[in-house]
């Protein structure tokens, strides 16, 4: 078993709780939008959110992967989102796990900001594509790592 390092420097233990992901099968693209979009947010703020995602109440902005995604009319400030809903419960894991990782350390749940947000590709798991004459291609699909570090403020 690999032993996973986090990118966060400077983590006291006695003011910060993390928690993480590993090799969780969502799309890397949509789990780097939710992080950008819940870094800042209270923990109980961001659970609610992300729950609205998985209903498809809110919208995730995509702002750096934009392209060939639709408009939605109930994002303010940036055009173009998307409900990633198998992200946002992976999200939702994830942030439930920092909850309970802050209780359990003696924090308030309700005053613990996310102040780090990453998702980065993990392996690759080699899958096939059928082709015709009985052929197959290689296609590759990419695991996430998702971390949170959050803090109290």
């Amino acid at each position: 078993m690999p032993h996973y390092g986090y990118s966060f420097e400077g983590f006291d233990p006695a003011v910060h709780v993390r928690s993480s992901g590993r090799e969780v099968n969502v799309s890397p693209k949509a789990a780097r939008e939710i992080a950008v979009s819940i870094k800042g947010m209270y923990l109980t703020k961001a659970i609610d959110y992300l729950e609205q995602v998985e209903d498809k109440k809110a919208a995730v902005a995509f702002r750096r992967h934009k392209l060939k995604v639709g408009h939605r009319s109930e994002l303010r400030g940036f055009p173009t989102g998307s409900y990633p809903v198998r992200a946002a419960k992976a999200y939702v894991d994830v942030l439930r796990n920092l909850q309970g990782n802050s209780e359990f350390k003696g924090l308030d749940p309700e005053r613990v900001q996310i102040i780090h947000a990453a998702a980065f590709a993990g392996r690759s798991v080699k899958g096939f594509t059928p082709r015709a004459f009985g052929r197959s291609s290689p296609k590759m699909h990419q695991l996430v790592h998702i971390e949170l570090v959050g803090k109290e403020v």
